[in-house]
């Protein structure tokens, strides 16, 4: 490439981050073309339009992509892809939009969060707890908002970055000042060739550019992080938390009390404190606790932000109580285990809304809890044969239902006085909705409704 031509930066798909990605690499000087095998929303057409930024979609052109000099590929595009095959075959360098918000990030701090279960929350909560403190924080990534967008626009100091998997397979230089992992259980298999180490390896990612000006805030009680921890020489500082043992750094819970422990700091607090409830939030406001006083937050503000915090939307959300019966809305889990959490959470009779599209879900894992706590089934999907199989032996009432309003007027006269309806689908849901947001809404509107 002679100094005249620009750097050609091809971005595949035009959701959130290719659109986010788009408007940075406009902005730094780059050549910038987006194609999009499915249709852009107008939303994002009408951003890229704005900022004269070319095109396509209904398919990807060939000789306009494969003459770039790097590509952006969006976090939902597989690796079998045909498109990206050629591209990989011409040797074209292909990076994640977290890779090229991280070159452009300047002087500004990382703490990023993955995991295979509560990312959303814990992210949420360390922001919530930055803003408390009084510090430029924004909360980027998977979460909702594009990272190199919020740089190309609203840069920060700090950025809060929930990080998937996905998002960890095309990085090469970035690295996050605090990394956090929260546990890593089988989940996207379909993407990792059905093998659970690559996923893990996918997971380990977060933490392969640190270095020991840096640390690592890990689940010292997840059997799958401490056997791959025995296989590693960790480039950064680890700080593990625990309900299990007490821990000379990091943190740990005892009795009700939550105790961090970093460098000289001290921090504790009742666990009958935090606004989140249940044992897998304690999990996460502990990971939360620990960034927080890493990066020098105050003990009092830390105490103040996980006493006032509020839970997400479409994550054990309350809906509405109708009739005696409580609504819980828990579209974003997505997956078994998240499933399996809220499931676990529940101490009255359950009617649980389940089913969507299939990610090569092992349903035996909530076989003791169905049997424990629900009463009955509904299915919400276009097909639920699997979900039938692995139930019928273990609930008196399965119910097959093809949308949000039947499956919520069916799980309705299904319950009575005391009881609680729980969508928590432990699929995806793009056979019926647009995103697990889609999903959600639909569900609380058809609660409405009752």
């Amino acid at each position: 490439m002679n100094k005249t031509q620009k750097h050609r930066l091809v971005i595949l798909g035009s959701g959130e981050s290719g659109v986010g990605a788009a408007l940075l690499g406009k902005q730094k000087g780059y050549e910038v073309f987006v194609s999009d095998g499915g249709k852009i929303k107008d939303i994002y057409k009408s951003e890229l339009t704005q900022n004269e930024i070319s095109f396509e979609e209904g398919g990807h052109t060939e000789e306009l992509i494969l003459n770039a000099n790097e590509v952006v590929k969006s976090p939902g595009i597989p690796e079998k892809a045909e498109m990206v095959k050629k591209i990989r075959a011409k040797g074209i360098q292909v990076i994640s939009e977290i890779e090229l918000a991280y070159r452009f990030k300047g002087s500004s701090k990382i703490i990023a969060i993955t995991g295979s279960n509560g990312k959303s929350t814990t992210t949420s909560l360390i922001y919530h707890i930055c803003v408390t403190a009084g510090l430029s924080a924004a909360l980027v990534g998977n979460i909702g908002y594009s990272f190199a967008k919020q740089i190309a626009e609203d840069p920060k100091d700090w950025y809060i970055a929930e990080l998937s998997s996905f998002q960890l397979d095309d990085i090469i230089n970035f690295r996050p000042d605090v990394s956090i992992l929260l546990n890593i259980t089988e989940d996207h298999l379909d993407r990792y060739e059905y093998k659970f180490e690559n996923y893990i390896n996918s997971k380990f990612r977060i933490i392969e550019n640190q270095t020991m000006d840096d640390y690592f805030i890990y689940c010292a009680d997840d059997p799958v992080i401490e056997q791959k921890l025995t296989t590693l020489i960790l480039p950064t500082n680890p700080l593990p938390f625990s309900m299990k043992q007490e821990l000379k750094k990091g943190g740990y819970i005892k009795g009700d009390q939550m105790m961090l422990r970093i460098q000289e700091e001290r921090v504790s607090m009742s666990i009958y404190d935090f606004a989140l409830k249940g044992k897998h939030n304690n999990y996460n406001t502990m990971a939360a606790g620990i960034a927080a006083a890493t990066i020098g937050i105050r003990k009092e503000k830390i105490r103040e932000a996980v006493k006032n915090f509020h839970s997400l939307e479409h994550r054990m959300e309350f809906v509405a109580m109708i009739r005696g019966v409580e609504f819980i809305n828990d579209s974003k889990a997505t997956n078994v285990n998240s499933t399996w959490y809220a499931l676990e959470s529940m101490n009255k009779p359950t009617v649980l809304i389940l089913g969507g599209t299939d990610k090569g879900n092992d349903y035996g894992l909530l076989a003791e809890l169905v049997k424990d706590k629900v009463k009955a089934i509904v299915c919400m999907g276009v097909d639920n044969k699997k979900i039938v199989e692995a139930f019928k032996n273990f609930t008196p009432l399965i119910v097959e239902t093809d949308s949000a309003k039947k499956a919520v007027n069916t799980a309705f006269k299904l319950s009575a006085k005391g009881d609680v309806v729980l969508l928590s689908p432990a699929c995806a849901s793009f056979d019926l909705f647009k995103n697990y947001e889609d999903r959600g809404i639909q569900f609380k509107e058809a609660v409405k409704e009752l």
